[in-house]
């Protein structure tokens, strides 16, 4: 039950960050995977890393914002694998500009990338779901919840449509043995939250509102995925857990 021997796993946005932390913890556990982002170099590369190592993983390069590049990724998915066990949706974008500076474009980029494309790669995968009575998992954000200064408002609310999705889809495809549930990460150490974290100032605020005072790590965020996505969870549906060291629990 604490095993994901042989699942077949899908994780958009896997070469960096939380998404390859994802690809890495559940190729531990025994899953094979199938990483996808946009740019070939860094796919080449982490697919040869691990491949070395003895690891089970393929990928493909795809702009998972557009219709085309995922309908190519599922394409070579049903060629090689032919079912599926478990997407995680984590692709995603931030761009940090203050609400009145936002043009149509960018809030159309980051609902493009972090709500559609999760919610079409979900449509698009049901029915290998279906069949394996597998799992979906989507990466979230604690800014849904809260009003996170550092976020933006746009980004904020793409993660808060993803959570209302995942509780939708846990509902309607329940019936079908398809868990669908969610993971809320606070601040974490990555790439796309470094340009935050580098400013001492605002690091400092953002350990201030951390009970376990510290900045979380991708491989946190990627033991809750991995725990949502097998077996030992089997009876959990429909939940947005936070990863984010008591961070939606701190009051005043």
């Amino acid at each position: 039950m604490w095993s994901l021997t042989n699942k077949k796993v899908l994780i958009t946005g896997a070469t960096k960050g939380i998404g390859r932390a994802i690809a890495i913890e559940f190729m531990q556990l025994g899953a094979e995977v199938w990483i996808s982002a946009r740019t070939a170099t860094d796919i080449s590369k982490m697919v040869l890393e691990f491949s070395d190592l003895g690891f089970k993983i393929k990928g493909t390069t795809v702009d998972i914002s557009s219709s085309e590049g995922r309908m190519e990724l599922l394409r070579e998915v049903e060629y090689s694998w032919g079912k599926l066990d478990i997407l995680v949706n984590n692709a995603g974008i931030n761009i940090r500009k203050p609400t009145l500076e936002y043009q149509s474009e960018d809030f159309d980029k980051i609902m493009s990338v972090n709500l559609n494309a999760a919610w079409e790669m979900s449509r698009l995968c049901f029915p290998y779901l279906k069949e394996s009575r597998g799992n979906i998992v989507n990466i979230s954000s604690t800014a849904s919840q809260r009003v996170v200064r550092t976020s933006t408002a746009a980004y904020a609310m793409s993660k808060a449509a993803m959570e209302q999705m995942t509780r939708f889809l846990a509902v309607e495809w329940g019936p079908h043995q398809v868990r669908v549930n969610a993971v809320l990460p606070w601040y974490t150490a990555t790439e796309l939250a470094e340009q935050v974290l580098k400013d001492p100032e605002k690091k400092e605020r953002i350990l201030e509102r951390t009970p376990l005072l510290k900045i979380g790590q991708p491989a946190e965020v990627a033991r809750a995925a991995a725990f949502l996505a097998m077996p030992a969870a089997s009876y959990i549906t429909g939940v947005c857990l936070p990863v984010d060291g008591g961070f939606l629990a701190l009051g005043l």
